[in-house]
């Protein structure tokens, strides 16, 4: 009997596309993925952007965003916006759910 172990794509590499719009991924198994950088910014998961949610200040879009800066920290990517914010750590596992939305 042959066992077969599923294995999860994962994160191999990534990029801002050249106009700063969107992140391009890179999966071990998918090929290349895309995320806008507006949807990446809506849905930052850290503590300011969770409180601002939950007091109704949270912005409902964010029109001609853009990444600045991306970091890698091994399990995610820490990524900043033209308009400041730099909080967001988005484990790859979550960017590539984005991804597939």
């Amino acid at each position: 009997m042959t066992m077969t172990a599923l294995v999860a794509p994962t994160v191999a590499d990534y990029e801002a596309s050249a106009d700063l719009a969107s992140l391009l991924v890179r999966t071990t198994q998918d090929g290349a993925l895309s995320v806008p950088a507006e949807t990446l910014r809506l849905s930052c998961k850290c503590a300011h952007c969770t409180r601002a949610r939950f007091d109704g200040r949270f912005p409902e879009a964010f029109p001609g965003i853009a990444i600045t800066e991306i970091g890698d920290l091994g399990y995610g990517l820490n990524i900043a916006f033209s308009d400041g914010h730099n909080r967001g750590i988005y484990p790859k596992t979550y960017l590539l759910s984005l991804a597939r939305r």
